[in-house]
């Protein structure tokens, strides 16, 4: 009966760890694309500190070796961040991000697929799309990996943007 019990016991800590995961992955997911990029890069920080744990670690397929600690990962997500709210608030910039859960079953542990489309006030247009794999524990991502990276349509140029109207800095031109 004893072993029974203990079975029922961590069967119901399981399922609860994986509700937890799964209901802050939906509330981070959705954090994500509720924020709006041109109107603040502050508000995706803001959301970096409230889920993610001070030891995370972040690795990709493209990477040689993991980032590890929240100020290192916080500073890569702040020089991503920055250009694109510039290029977005300033530029023009059209941007769409949506995400799709991808089902598993592992207690703590949650999957989904990103889809970043941007747009250029030309019609260019650049869609990015990643999967992440993320841990869970005490209600804060411990790790984070990106994996199936691609990239369709090319790079957008300074053509594709709207900083034509704007001055130049001192000793800065436009790109003929």
């Amino acid at each position: 009966m004893t072993d029974q019990q203990s079975f029922v016991s961590a069967d119901h800590y399981d399922r609860d760890r994986f509700t937890r995961s799964q209901t802050g992955e939906r509330a981070l997911n959705a954090a994500i694309v509720q924020a709006e990029i041109s109107e603040s890069y502050e508000e995706y920080l803001k959301i970096f500190d409230a889920f993610y744990a001070d030891d995370v670690e972040v690795s990709s397929e493209t990477g040689k070796e993991p980032i590890r600690g929240k100020a290192r990962v916080r500073s890569l997500l702040f020089n991503f961040l920055v250009p694109l709210h510039i290029m977005a608030e300033i530029g023009g910039l059209s941007t769409s991000i949506r995400e799709t859960p991808i089902p598993g079953d592992a207690a703590n542990e949650t999957h989904s697929a990103w889809t970043l489309d941007l747009v250029g006030v030309s019609g260019a247009t650049c869609t990015l799309s990643w999967c992440i794999s993320r841990k869970w524990k005490d209600a804060r991502v411990v790790y984070e990996r990106h994996y199936d990276q691609q990239l369709s349509g090319g790079p957008l140029t300074f053509d594709d943007l709207r900083f034509n109207g704007a001055k130049s800095p001192a000793g800065f031109r436009r790109p003929s």
